[in-house]
């Protein structure tokens, strides 16, 4: 009994000698003397405050773009020169993130697909931008701004957007023949990725309707209808995005909704009075210094460069179509869009190629 006594007046004793909470803040380290002694490291009591974007950040494939982070105190203070700064990219769920930066003072070191292309932006006091350059199409996403000054940690989000659009997607085979990572690997070699689900919304929001299912990036399976109808969910349902959820992503088989975004060259089109064989097409490419042009490529030209041309050509997948801006007489329905003659085996067409700038 009287060693517990000892003991606890000892303990009570020694608390004596530590800082007490006062309204600041204060964390007690270990020094690095080796004799188990603390040492205090104290705060001032301001709150740290991290602010980014509250409106998305429009980019597009191929640009540089910034994305906005500055931190301040309450009340105002200098800022220790040794504050870290991390950068991660967020599932659409905030359930995983995938690092892309972080730095101390000037020091600083970007991760796996944003090496090379990443760094900060510190042109004024107390900024914590972080530069892309290159962007791709894979970067559109939501992304975390933390600041890190001793024990105060702050964060705050922006939403990095590329403009681009969302297509459909069956391979030559025919209708849901694709499981998740045959879809992932078509819309890759159609120059673009699978969409997301807020790039199929905002595609639906601007008209996209789309009676057939297809997998998203998060494995999901879903479809866009505008005008309900009853081979496309019933007549009774009201327009919106249809879903099945998540489905095996091995499995199950489903077309794809892919995503593309601006491009880096030009698409055009060639002609022979006879038409092409797709082998010829090809080489047609080929013989004027480009490539025969992808479905995606397609897309992107038509939508944001306006690319009009009705008369039907080859693209790479062995696929036959034209773009229309301004519908008219023999060129299709009444509204633009991309028309599709399917993926003929005979047959002698033009082609539209695509060239690098």
């Amino acid at each position: 009994l009287l060693l517990l006594l000892e003991a606890t007046l000892l303990r009570l004793a020694s608390g004596f000698h530590r800082p007490f909470y006062n309204g600041f803040y204060y964390n007690h380290l270990m020094n690095d003397k080796g004799n188990g002694q603390e040492e205090v490291d104290y705060f001032n009591g301001a709150k740290l405050v991290v602010e980014t974007s509250k409106d998305p950040v429009y980019s597009s494939n191929g640009a540089n773009v910034t994305l906005p982070c500055h931190y301040h105190y309450e009340p105002d203070m200098e800022a220790k020169p040794k504050i870290r700064i991390k950068w991660s990219k967020l599932r659409d769920d905030y359930t995983k993130e995938q690092d892309v930066l972080v730095a101390i003072g000037k020091t600083y070191m970007a991760f796996g697909d944003f090496q090379g292309r990443a760094h900060l932006r510190q042109v004024s006091r107390r900024e914590a931008s972080l530069v892309i350059s290159d962007v791709r199409l894979q970067d559109d996403g939501k992304y975390r701004c933390e600041v890190i000054d001793g024990l105060e940690d702050e964060s705050d989000v922006v939403d990095l957007q590329l403009q681009g659009i969302v297509f459909p997607y069956q391979p030559p085979r025919g209708q849901y023949r694709l499981n998740f990572h045959e879809a992932e690997q078509v819309c890759q070699e159609q120059g673009a990725i699978l969409a997301t689900f807020n790039q199929l919304f905002q595609a639906w929001s601007e008209g996209l309707d789309w009676c057939n299912a297809g997998w998203l990036a998060d494995g999901t399976v879903q479809y866009p209808i505008r005008l309900p109808r009853k081979p496309c969910g019933g007549l009774h349902l009201a327009p919106g995005i249809r879903s099945y959820g998540p489905r095996h992503r091995h499995l199950h088989r489903f077309d794809a909704f892919c995503f593309s975004s601006g491009l880096r060259g030009e698409v055009f089109y060639l002609d022979h009075l006879a038409g092409m064989t797709l082998e010829e097409a090809k080489q047609s490419c080929q013989d004027a210094g480009a490539e025969i042009a992808r479905v995606g490529q397609l897309y992107s030209a038509w939508k944001f460069l306006g690319l009009d041309r009705c008369n039907a050509g080859w693209l790479a997948d062995g696929s036959v179509r034209y773009p229309i801006t301004k519908p008219r007489a023999n060129c299709g329905p009444p509204e633009p869009g991309v028309r599709s003659f399917g993926f003929p085996s005979k047959g002698r067409f033009g082609v539209f190629c695509y060239k690098e700038r």
